[in-house]
């Protein structure tokens, strides 16, 4: 049984300390609004009714719309926010493609 050491992984080059930024973000606020369909009592009721449907269920619809549009919001403002660390990658494509130990 032979062991297989790991990657050797060269060092990255020098660089000044970077301030972490904190991934958080205002804009991700917007995702507790969906939360608002886990509280179903404030919605269990009949009345009133559109084109039939009573309010339950047309809450619930309205609810995954506006959840819907909420995580796209969230989605385009917080695109590019950029995670920066001081820290090399140590990851390359092979290693993720094939796993690091084989």
């Amino acid at each position: 049984m032979t062991s297989v050491s790991p990657p050797r992984i060269p060092p990255g080059p020098t660089r000044r300390p970077v301030q972490m930024r904190a991934r958080w973000n205002p804009w991700t606020l917007l995702l507790l609004v969906p939360l608002v369909a886990l509280l179903t009592p404030l919605y269990n009721r009949v009345e009133p009714q559109m084109l039939g449907i009573p309010f339950f269920y047309w809450v619930q619809l309205a609810g995954l719309v506006l959840g819907s549009l909420c995580t796209l919001i969230v989605l385009r403002r917080t695109r590019r926010d950029y995670v920066v660390t001081d820290r090399p990658d140590l990851l390359d494509v092979d290693h993720l493609d094939e796993g690091i130990w084989r």
